[in-house]
């Protein structure tokens, strides 16, 4: 291609644009100019926006309104590098503003800043990439987006350089990245722990304490604490604890060496390095309250290893405990509270606390103005006094019983819990438990039971297990409301509320209203639920249940339709036949409401009151209709009583289980004592009763003649003439098998005989005996024999429980 001639020169000359100088004030003009192709004005906007940007917080926000920042974010990867680190240098400095930083996490600029880390980056380039990321790490999304970019192992290489702005950039960055657990596990290994620990030794302040915060964090993790281990960091961290010019970096030493202090491996290590003893200087140092409530820390975690414990049992920790729970500071002495309550685990520990007066002062410490304070005495107390009766006592002695009923009602879930759980071990001695009960201690409990705290829940149920001994405590809880958030407890899936609350139960079940009461809550249905759970079911369910039905033999009789010898049938007793699945069961009281229905009659076994047997022996006969309905309506008229004693009405007792007295059963309890107290061989004594059964109910009835035996009729003209479902017993004339076999058992009872009750099949009902014969091949022994009475077709004979005759008897 040949030259150019002098005309095409001069054509060029006079398209050229001559240069230009610009000078803006504008920030919009600046901002403008951003956009240009130019690298000379892109060199100049960018460094006039970072000079801007470092003038005031305003001139940031004013920056962002004006559109700077997706400018920024396309040159920092600008391949001229002079334009990259001036948009670098300006946009870092931009994004330590809140608002600014926010608007940043909507560019995705991460994955660039993220390169500028490389080690061909000068430092300049370092610092501002590492400012810019530590604004964003502060956000959980940008911490992911970090991680997902591989962000961990330049930034911990960048903590080693030799820049102090770009090393605490990265450390900050790190700091945030490390509250998420993932980020934990990654920092050791890459081999994060040996330049953090590196960093302990900075001249610059702000980095030795940003240094100490992360270890606060990574050193929570069991992996981290071992690299940790492996690194000398705990040695180093002693040093800086022996190093009275690095004093104000104790308190955050102190805390990573509280988190060290978890494992059995460390405290190994401080042990033979001398710590604890170290550890100890500190509670008495003169320092900041701050500094001595993490060394008591330190202490608490450490006595959680019985061989420190029996050190610091050796160094008496104890008097040094004792005596800071006099400290000014409500602080130190919550803190000491609670290494008082972690060495209390040690038995040696326990005795000692109280030898030198400790119980006393930490009962005084429940009376303090401080939340904080109450919850740790409480959780000292709890400790001192669980398995040591000497420490309970001392608790009593020092009136702390009464307060810790009152803490009962505290917001604090740990304060209440802990409460209950020293008052369960003071009752354990009878003479504490009498002065707790009259204090209403087991009403205050009824709130506990609803908490939503499962330590509340287990130390309140425990509680209640203690103090639910006596009838009239079982009351007392009843009538404040308790048994229903008791039963709910049932529902629990948490293995020791369960347990708890199961021996809460089983305690409560002791009192017969209580155990009615929990029945008609669903406690039955759950509890059989719990039982037939291989995961649920504990030998606590199955003792639970077990006294729930002991304590309420209807229910007993009607869910399991069987009462043993040692299930013993008193007045008030009532069959209301075979319970159905997912049938409430009603009380007697609620029975005797219902109006007329072609239901089963309800057969009740109910001593008369005095006055109704004074009428019967009067008269020597059944009661006549218009008399019935007279007790119906709770009053009888004694013909023979003399006019002065004679009141208008003589109203039956209201505890009465219903508003008539049987005064046949009377009858027959009397002629069956007379029957059985005269025959001295047992066999003729059950015989002679069988008869009597047999002869009150019908007599005897072939089995081909069962049908002609009328009792259904006989039932519903007594429920007519009542105009009630329920049926006294000693008023049916004729019965089958199971009102026969009901009678007999509760005569058996009443007079102090054994035998069982068992329900069948179409009201077929049996009693089994126990009776002793001699052995045909040792005839100086005799060995038990069960048999079934027969009531019915025999009545008086004895049959063996495994003969066919017996099982004929049982079945249709």
């Amino acid at each position: 291609m040949g030259k150019k001639t002098g005309n095409e020169k001069e054509k060029e000359d006079k398209e050229a644009f001559e240069p230009l100088s610009l000078e803006s004030k504008a920030p919009g003009t600046v901002v403008l100019l951003l956009s240009s192709q130019e690298e000379d004005i892109l060199v100049k906007a960018s460094e006039a926006i970072h000079k801007f940007a470092e003038k005031g917080e305003e001139n940031k926000v004013v920056l962002l309104g004006l559109g700077a920042l997706e400018p920024l974010c396309k040159l920092i990867d600008h391949s001229n590098k002079v334009i990259r680190r001036n948009a670098l240098m300006a946009l870092g400095i931009m994004a330590t503003n809140g608002e600014v930083s926010d608007a940043l996490k909507e560019e995705d600029v991460i994955p660039l800043l993220l390169q500028k880390l490389a080690p061909e980056e000068d430092v300049v380039v370092h610092e501002f990439a590492t400012l810019c990321l530590a604004s964003l790490a502060v956000d959980f999304t940008c911490r992911v987006q970090i991680n997902t970019n591989d962000g961990m192992p330049p930034l911990i290489k960048l903590l080693s350089s030799p820049d102090p702005d770009v090393a605490k950039n990265s450390l900050e960055i790190i700091f945030n990245l490390v509250q998420d657990v993932e980020s934990l596990e990654v920092l050791h290994e890459l081999g994060g722990i040996p330049p953090l620990l590196e960093l302990l030794k900075s001249d610059f302040p702000v980095i030795q304490h940003l240094a100490l915060q992360t270890f606060q964090r990574v050193t929570t993790d069991l992996e981290t604490r071992k690299t940790f281990r492996e690194e000398l960091g705990f040695e180093r961290f002693l040093d800086l604890l022996d190093n009275m010019d690095f004093n104000d970096l104790h308190a955050e030493v102190l805390q990573t060496v509280s988190n060290c202090l978890g494992d059995i491996e460390t405290l190994q290590l401080i042990h033979n390095n001398g710590g604890l003893t170290r550890l100890m200087e500190f509670l008495f140092a003169p320092s900041s309250p701050e500094i001595q409530c993490i060394a008591i820390k330190c202490i608490t975690r450490a006595a959680q290893s019985s061989e420190s414990c029996n050190v610091f049992h050796e160094q008496m920790m104890e008097k040094v405990l004792v005596e800071l729970l006099s400290a000014a500071d409500d602080n130190v002495k919550a803190s000491a509270c609670q290494a008082i309550a972690a060495m209390s685990f040690h038995p040696c520990s326990k005795d000692r606390f109280r030898e030198l007066e400790g119980v006393p002062i930490v009962v005084q410490l429940l009376h303090s103005e401080s939340s904080a304070l109450r919850e740790a005495a409480t959780q000292a107390l709890s400790s001192l006094t669980h398995s040591n009766k000497a420490n309970a006592l001392a608790v009593y002695e020092a009136e702390g019983h009464e307060i810790l009923i009152q803490l009962l009602s505290e917001s604090s879930s740990i304060t209440v819990a802990s409460s209950a759980a020293t008052l369960s071990n003071m009752a354990e001695q009878e003479n504490i438990k009498s002065s707790i009960l009259s204090l209403e201690s087991i009403q205050a409990l009824v709130e506990p039971l609803k908490s939503t705290d499962t330590q509340v829940l287990i130390s309140s149920a425990l509680c209640v297990a203690q103090l639910a001994c006596g009838n009239t405590e079982r009351e007392k809880f009843h009538k404040a409301g308790g048994l229903e958030p008791l039963v709910n407890l049932l529902h629990s899936n948490d293995k020791e509320v369960l347990k708890h609350a199961c021996l809460a139960v089983y305690a409560c079940a002791g009192d017969t209203s209580c155990a009615v009461k929990m029945c008609r809550l669903g406690a039955l249905e759950i509890l059989q639920e719990i039982n037939q759970s291989a995961n649920r079911r504990s030998s606590f369910s199955e003792l639970a249940m077990t006294n729930l039905l002991n304590s309420n033999l209807p229910v007993k009789y009607s869910r399991m339709g069987r009462l043993s010898a040692n299930d013993i049938i008193t007045s008030g007793f009532f069959d209301a036949g075979q319970a159905c699945v997912g049938q409430p069961f009603l009380t007697l009281e609620e029975l005797i409401r219902q109006p007329l229905n072609q239901q089963r009659a309800i057969i009740v076994f109910n001593i008369p009151n005095e006055d109704a047997v004074d009428l019967a022996e009067d008269r020597k006969t059944s009661p006549t209709e218009s008399e019935i309905c007279s007790m119906k309506k709770g009053r009888i008229t004694p013909k023979k009583k003399k006019e002065k004693d004679k009141p208008d009405e003589d109203v039956l007792p209201e505890k009465s289980p219903i508003p008539f007295g049987d005064v046949s059963v009377h009858m027959l309890i009397k002629e069956a004592k007379d029957c059985v107290y005269q025959l001295t061989d047992e066999r003729e004594q059950y015989a002679a009763l069988a008869r009597l059964v047999s002869e009150v109910m019908g007599g005897a009835v072939p089995r081909e003649k069962l049908h002609e035996l009328g009792w259904v009729m006989d039932h519903s003209q007594l429920r007519f003439q009542l105009k009630s479902n329920v049926l006294p017993i000693g008023m049916i004339n004729k019965g089958t098998y199971c009102h026969r076999a009901l009678l007999f058992k509760c005569l058996v009872d009443t007079i102090g005989k054994s035998c069982t009750l068992v329900r069948g099949d179409y009201n077929r009902a049996w009693n089994e005996i126990l009776l002793f014969k001699v052995d045909s091949e040792h005839p100086r022994f005799s060995v038990p024999c069960r048999y079934i009475v027969d009531l019915m077709h025999q009545p008086g004979a004895l049959l063996p429980i495994d003969s066919p005759v017996a099982q004929q008897y049982q079945t249709i």
